[in-house]
């Protein structure tokens, strides 16, 4: 049995009988309902997955990879979950994992290692209702308070084109700020502004 990196849960074998008989098992089921399956499959057969971000306000940057072979990294995903705090605040909040998967596939997508450049990350209640008091266009109950969006640029990667492949993944919301020059994601219901 293979030891498993610190941090991630303990290794599988990669191909054992038990495991050809559940690959067999999907791949039956994903011929009758195949959308919803081969979007599973996909992920426990993609072995690694890595993101980058740049904090814009604190400058702080992290290159990881937050999953490794159908385990999340705890470690890692502790890191991420600090370099997406609130800056105004230091408050740190667990960002869903949901989120940072469609990160990845996005980035995926585009075919980009490119760090996000993080405009928003977590918000604290503080935080949003102070913004919200500048601007009406910010919601009273956020998805940024849960830890379910984040607004983003990428670099190389114009902002009209990040909204077109964002909004492709039909995995939760996706708002478009030209003038601003960002995208927001959230793994709410799947909507567009």
């Amino acid at each position: 049995m293979p030891v498993s990196p610190p941090g991630f849960g303990p290794l599988k074998p990669r191909f054992d009988r038990r495991r050809f008989l559940q690959y067999g098992m999907i791949t039956t089921v994903a011929s009758l309902f195949p959308a919803p399956i081969l979007a599973a499959v996909e992920r426990v057969l993609t072995p690694e997955r890595h993101l980058s971000f740049y904090n814009t306000h604190t400058s702080e940057s992290l290159e990881i990879c937050y999953y490794r072979q159908g385990y999340y990294c705890t470690t890692a995903l502790a890191r991420i979950n600090y370099i997406l705090r609130d800056h105004r605040t230091d408050e740190i909040k667990t960002i869903d994992i949901r989120l940072l998967d469609l990160l990845f596939d996005i980035s995926a997508t585009l075919q980009t290692r490119s760090p996000y450049h993080v405009i928003s990350g977590y918000r604290s209640r503080a935080s949003n209702k102070m913004l919200r008091r500048k601007s009406k266009k910010v919601a009273a109950s956020s998805f940024h308070m849960r830890g379910m969006a984040i607004d983003i640029r990428l670099p190389g990667c114009l902002t009209s084109r990040l909204r077109e492949i964002a909004s492709d993944q039909q995995k939760g919301g996706v708002g478009y700020y030209p003038r601003s020059d960002f995208v927001h994601v959230d793994t709410g219901r799947v909507r567009y502004w």
